[in-house]
């Protein structure tokens, strides 16, 4: 019996139409995009049908409410179809694909976001091998865990970052192997696959919580973010030099995430760099952050550690719990 997957279509650049404004979303034209490429109706292809959400958007557009949106639609249509391929535009799919990772828990069936860097109208669109090669993916019921196909490379959805705003190689993750590699042949990395929990699929929205990031840089005034970091944000991470190291800047920062944590903000510090990890007190400027209350990110990215802190805050947790699980590979994010 053939296998089904169900196509969510949010918006981005991979159905896309040139407008008199430049390239832009428009409903229902997507499907008549698909619908014109041999592959995706070949006989060996896997069945799919396609859900168009409403209103379609620019990826930079997407917001916590959309992460819900596309998690209800996977949960509602779980039992029907053996994958889900999301397709969606490229600035912000490491978020959505980090969030999703931990909104649905006890995934066993692949969910594969993609997209392209070159609309599918376009004669030398990636679009079609995204999408064909997702759509294989997603039916072939392997990496049963939320992935980001681009390019030849399967990454684990809340391990990647987008590397490249104009070449169409777009995606990596730099801190853990690719899930696999696409040549002649899909070349399945079983050992880095996750295994299934066993457990029904649940659906844990994300409330709309105050996060923030803030990136440190020469010569920051730390000051000028005092009455952000200490009244209106719940969780704030903290893009660090290397493995934890912040400017010393007249020790002016500590105080700040001191009272933070006391308000009942969470301080997660992740790197700058790619690769890499946090180790937070292996050098001196990092051992105040710690001392201060705040928590290591290991080698999380930005993106899987601002959803996390959606998660975790959205479960109800008194910081000290948030704190702790931070700190925990619960969706296989960190190592």
């Amino acid at each position: 019996m053939k296998k089904k997957v169900l196509i969510i279509y949010t918006g981005g650049t991979i159905g896309m139409k040139k407008t008199e404004k430049g390239y832009a979303p428009i409903s229902g034209f997507l499907g008549e995009a698909i619908s014109a490429i041999g592959d995706m109706n070949s006989a060996d292809a896997p069945l799919w049908d396609l859900c168009e959400m409403s209103p379609l958007l620019d990826s930079s557009d997407i917001t916590v409410k959309e992460w819900n949106k596309i998690a209800e639609v996977i949960y509602k249509n779980y039992a029907q179809y053996d994958g889900f391929v999301v397709l969606h535009g490229t600035d912000t799919m490491a978020y959505t694909a980090s969030a999703l990772s931990f909104i649905l828990h006890g995934l066993d069936k692949p969910v594969v976001l993609t997209g392209s860097q070159i609309p599918l109208s376009e004669i030398r669109s990636d679009g079609r091998d995204n999408l064909v090669t997702s759509l294989i993916i997603a039916a072939d019921g392997i990496a049963n865990e939320v992935c980001l196909y681009f390019s030849g490379k399967l990454l684990r959805g809340n391990r990647a970052v987008k590397m490249s705003a104009d070449q169409l190689v777009a995606f990596d993750s730099p801190n853990y192997p690719h899930l696999a590699d696409v040549g002649i042949s899909i070349r399945y990395n079983y050992s880095a696959i996750g295994k299934p929990s066993g457990k029904s699929l649940e659906m844990r929205p994300f409330s709309n919580v105050p996060i923030g990031v803030l990136k440190v840089f020469p010569g920051i005034q730390f000051g000028l973010f005092e009455s952000i970091m200490t009244e209106k944000l719940s969780g704030i991470v903290l893009e660090t030099f290397g493995a934890g190291n912040i400017p010393s800047d007249g020790g002016a920062l500590i105080p700040i995430i001191s009272r933070a944590f006391e308000s009942g903000s969470v301080i997660t510090v992740c790197s700058q760099c790619p690769s890499g990890t946090v180790t937070l007190g292996a050098y001196e400027t990092s051992s105040a952050l710690k001392s201060a209350g705040a928590v290591s990110g290991f080698d999380m990215t930005t993106e899987a550690a601002v959803a996390k802190l959606y998660y975790l805050f959205s479960l109800g947790l008194s910081k000290d719990e948030i704190k702790e699980k931070m700190e925990e590979n619960l969706r296989g994010e960190l190592s």
